[in-house]
């Protein structure tokens, strides 16, 4: 298997990761989740990166540069759809792979996340927090190291 360096300054991801380097963004206002969700990432040697809102997803979207975006949809004061296409309309930011972690689960959801350019999208009632910690996992993988 050949390991990208894509927006990762040039280091394989899989070196990142023994560092503790590759870098998770959680954006979910519900703080039990997050705080789980950031629990379990942390024990999985990811660096951790936390928001409740656009404001300080936002500053660290821009400073820390995360790997991977785990996305709530409803969020206090702006729509993830909202956030999602801003991301992907953003030349800096288009790139990075978006999981979304939503209760909204409708056919018409999951489609406009996806079309907006969502990797993938979980609904919360229906995984457990360690299968969206898989679903980081595999998304790294596909994203940074078969490409």
């Amino acid at each position: 298997m050949i390991e990208r360096a894509l927006k990762t300054g040039g280091v394989p991801i899989a070196s990142m990761l023994k560092r503790g380097e590759v870098k998770i963004l959680v954006v979910e206002d519900d703080k039990f989740l997050r705080e789980i969700l950031v629990g379990k990432l942390e024990k999985e040697g990811y660096t951790v990166f936390e928001a409740s809102n656009w404001n300080v997803a936002q500053k660290h979207i821009q400073g820390d540069r995360p790997h991977v975006i785990l996305l709530d949809i409803v969020l206090p004061g702006i729509d993830g759809f909202e956030v999602l296409s801003t991301l992907k309309r953003n030349r800096e930011t288009s790139a990075i792979p978006i999981i979304i972690i939503s209760n909204l689960g409708s056919r018409e959801d999951v489609d406009r996340a996806l079309r907006l350019g969502a990797k993938s999208f979980m609904i919360k009632a229906h995984h457990t927090p360690q299968e969206i910690v898989d679903a980081v996992k595999k998304t790294l993988e596909e994203y940074y190291l078969r490409r």
